[in-house]
């Protein structure tokens, strides 16, 4: 069979699965299986998470949280990739976890599901443009244009956001091929640079290596520059620097959400959501390890908050430190370029069964580029917003892994229940025997997140967690949403 006969074959079988869930082949599907993993890979991107988020765990227990910390939760996250992609294989669209939590626990565990999981993307879209802003271009880019940091108040923060959104928007919307093949390079490029970085770091370091700085606990809860009130004995300052893996390798679901838009998805997805947490976790151990055997002193360091980065660069040549300065500095733009992509789809499919407000304008697909257009700049418009709070970064950090982690565990409890049941469904990727024990580990890691996630001082996402459920408490059964809300298709066996 030629190539062309067999991209057919598979692109009408992809119709055709799509199909018995109810919908028809509106999207684009032009992406392959590395395009499938390159959207999460980039999405993880972990020179932004490592970078932005490390002072988080440095100044809770010290070398233990990323020498050891980093494994305990990257093993979570592998459990719940492990756990979230046999249900995508059973159920690739561009709903993902929306559709997952609707089909195993009902039409209303699927619209909270959906709630929780549009937010905590939203969130990571405006985290992540955060971060290009502020370490990557404030820090690292403005000096080479001759801006001083210390210039740059609220005003440019604002507009620089505001100008890199509005640009990836208008790529994901207008250029949608263009945008996959770019992400698709980024995805190459995060694994060069993940490894160049730490390779320069160690050459050049300006002290011998210790390794047991990676073991060694050192209480810096309270301390000058840490994050953290003050906390007494080991355990939860140790628990505290787990969001430090945990924000870092989230937003696998990104290639659940572009399920309808690849080839042979009951097959590739799983194996991007994988494949992309998996490698996330190796390169990503790599470096905030480095980080740590490299900085002179731990104690400084903390006090230099989210200036460390710098001050490590600071010890290599300045044609090298330049060079990796652009570098991530364009890597963290695609990482908000991929996660923008991924709020889009899942706001259009979530539009698509009626469950937003302008619902039919936010479903709404370019007649020529069949992209989403008006979830794009929907989407886009709220991750700035989501921005102009002024301590945004920390606020958006915890509480985009506290709702994405609630969206991804949800689903795999209600699949824990209907396993056997209402769930007999199996794609090509099965956990088999390991199903419910890994299901069960997933729920308990997901409840755990949520408790170190708003902890003081992210009781701000606490105070929102509230009122999210008071809301939706509120629409569901007050307004009428629980009677004018139909959930998606049922599936056709």
């Amino acid at each position: 069979m030629s190539d062309s006969k067999l991209t057919s074959s598979v692109f009408d079988s992809d119709a055709a699965e799509l199909k018995k869930m109810g919908y028809e082949q509106e999207l684009n599907r032009h992406m392959s299986g590395f395009s499938n993993f390159a959207i999460s890979f980039s999405i993880i991107c972990i020179l932004a998470g490592c970078i932005t988020a490390f002072p988080q765990a440095l100044g809770a227990g010290g070398g233990a949280s990323i020498g050891i910390g980093w494994l305990v939760g990257a093993s979570f996250t592998i459990i719940v990739s492990l756990c979230m992609a046999q249900i995508a294989s059973s159920y690739p669209t561009a709903g993902g976890l929306y559709h997952w939590g609707s089909i195993l626990g009902g039409r209303g565990f699927g619209w909270c599901t959906a709630w929780f999981n549009l937010l905590g993307i939203i969130f990571v879209v405006a985290s992540v443009n955060f971060g290009v802003y502020d370490p990557m271009f404030k820090t690292l880019i403005s000096p080479l244009l001759g801006v001083s940091p210390g210039s740059m108040n609220y005003t440019y923060q604002t507009l620089f956001l505001t100008a890199i959104t509005t640009i990836q928007s208008i790529m994901i919307y207008r250029c949608p091929k263009f945008t996959t093949k770019i992400t698709d390079l980024s995805g190459y490029f995060i694994f060069i640079a993940a490894l160049i970085l730490p390779i320069s770091l160690l050459i050049y370091s300006p002290i011998s290596l210790d390794f047991s700085r990676l073991s060694t606990f050192t209480n810096f809860t309270g301390a000058d520059g840490s994050l953290w009130p003050k906390m007494e004995g080991m355990f939860m300052p140790f628990i505290t620097g787990l969001l430090l893996s945990i924000y870092t390798i989230t937003g696998f679901d990104g290639s659940a959400h572009t399920a309808e838009e690849t080839h042979d998805a009951a097959k590739s997805v799983p194996k991007g959501i994988i494949n992309a947490v998996m490698y996330s976790a190796l390169f990503g151990y790599i470096m905030v390890c480095t980080f740590v055997l490299v900085m002179p002193d731990l104690t400084e360091g903390v006090k230099h908050g989210l200036g460390f980065f710098d001050e490590l660069m600071s010890s290599l040549p300045s044609g090298l430190r330049t060079i990796l300065g652009i570098t991530i500095f364009i890597l963290n733009f695609l990482c908000g370029l991929a996660c923008l992509t991924s709020c889009s789809r899942m706001m259009f499919a979530f539009a698509r069964d009626g469950g937003l407000p302008a619902s039919n304008f936010l479903r709404t697909i370019h007649p020529t580029l069949k992209t989403p257009v008006a979830a794009v700049w929907v989407s886009g418009v709220l991750a700035v917003a989501a921005t102009l709070y002024g301590d945004a970064f920390f606020v958006l950090a915890a509480g985009s892994a506290v709702f994405l982690h609630l969206s991804y565990t949800m689903p795999i409890a209600a699949g824990l229940l209907a396993e056997g049941k209402t769930w007999r469904h199996k794609g090509p990727f099965c956990l088999g025997g390991m199903s419910k024990i890994l299901a069960v580990l997933a729920v308990i890691g997901g409840v755990f997140v949520q408790f170190i996630g708003m902890k003081p001082p992210n009781e701000k996402v606490f105070y929102l967690m509230i009122a999210m459920l008071v809301i939706m408490t509120i629409f569901w059964f007050v307004l009428g949403e629980k009677i004018r809300f139909k959930g998606p298709p049922a599936i056709q066996e």
